[in-house]
């Protein structure tokens, strides 16, 4: 083969080359293309779903909170706010005498001293207490000093339907949600109280008391400060021994009691005080349940009567009213017990004794000249 035919072939092979490469560019630029449009669809479609809402109507929209507004006057301005010294929320109260007086979760509230009352007009007082009712979860106090309050008034709860509307104060009594009753009115029994560990049924090597192996988290042994590998010596003044003696003196209290708990950590007595939380509390937390939505409350059973609704409400909202959308209010909020459920005590359940309470505190009796 001459030179000149060889450069010929040469020259030929590689334009074909040049043509194949151009080709195979332009048939990955078009299909990268068509890529792209198919992505840029798929994008538009999931930014502009339909049939799409104004961003004022995607939550509790302007009509939603227009038809509750006439409600506020028996929810918020019959609520207080019940803060610790430092101003942070604990828990939320039903005003229920204008001279003062308010109910509200017992189990939140474990000593008055440590609380004060933050009225919707911008008052604030300290707390005497007046009755604790155990079995309720209630506490009745007064404002030390206010008078002028408007005191709710209650409706009947027992005539309430599956997917009745309803409406309560939340974010600590600045606004108003709404929700639907979810179950009918039924007793809910309890499953005792926890410190939320894990113990050794072996004796310690130290020869007493019982070894703590395993904290649950965000529990009332967690929130006391106590550790893995304590050994708890007594609760509340008894001494124990046993894993099981444990048990028996925690279960046979109500959440949100404080006990006193006596430890050893490395050779060294300590005590420290505890606020216990209903079992269902803390097994659910040790189960993996996500709290992160708000948490539940301290005490979540055994109560004689609840109104079941799903307004999203957080523990510190459990003691404002909850009331229909005919105005009538039913009930009081008693406990966050997850995500979606919420507790109320139905107003048949506690108003009679609670009159009963007020009127024995503002006509104590007269006492008597002894001769």
């Amino acid at each position: 083969m001459t030179n000149e035919n060889r450069n010929l072939n040469d020259q030929h092979a590689a334009s074909s080359s040049r043509l194949g490469h151009s080709l195979l560019i332009r048939s990955f630029v078009i299909r990268h293309s068509a890529f792209l449009i198919l992505l840029g669809s798929l994008s538009a479609l999931a930014e502009s779903p339909r049939p799409t809402l104004p961003p004022e109507q995607r939550t509790n929209g302007t009509q939603t909170l227009a038809a509750v507004e006439k409600l506020k006057p028996l929810t918020t301005a019959c609520a207080a706010r019940i803060e610790s010294l430092l101003g942070r929320a604990v828990c939320s109260a039903t005003i229920v005498g204008e001279d003062g007086y308010v109910l509200m979760k017992a189990s939140e509230v474990p000593e008055l001293g440590k609380v004060r009352a933050h009225f919707a007009d911008g008052r604030k007082a300290e707390l005497r207490e007046v009755h604790r009712e155990t079995s309720l979860d209630l506490l009745l106090a007064q404002a030390v000093g206010i008078t002028g309050l408007r005191a709710v008034s209650f409706g009947a709860a027992r005539t309430l339907t599956m997917g009745q509307w309803l409406c309560s104060v939340a974010n600590s009594g600045k606004e108003t949600r709404i929700g639907i009753v979810s179950a009918k009115i039924r007793r809910i029994p309890g499953t005792g109280a926890a410190l939320g560990i894990r113990m050794d049924e072996k004796k310690p090597a130290e020869g007493k008391g019982v070894r703590i192996i395993g904290i649950a988290t965000e529990s009332p042994a967690e929130i006391a400060g106590l550790r893995e590998n304590d050994v708890i010596l007594t609760i509340a003044g008894e001494p124990v021994d046993q894993f099981r003696r444990v048990h028996d003196l925690v279960n046979k209290r109500q959440p949100g009691e404080v006990v006193e708990v006596h430890y050893l950590r490395k050779n060294k007595e300590e005590s420290c005080r505890v606020r216990l939380a209903s079992r269902t509390k803390v097994l659910q937390n040790w189960e993996g349940e996500d709290f992160a939505n708000g948490g539940i409350s301290l005490r979540s059973d055994n109560f004689p009567e609840v109104l079941q609704h799903d307004i999203p409400l957080y523990p510190t909202d459990m003691g404002g009213p909850i009331a229909t959308l005919e105005g009538k209010v039913v009930g009081i909020n008693i406990a966050r017990v997850d995500r979606v459920t919420t507790f109320a005590l139905p107003v048949e359940t506690f108003w009679t004794e609670a009159q009963e309470w007020i009127k024995a505190d503002r006509h104590p009796p007269k006492a008597v000249l002894v001769k």
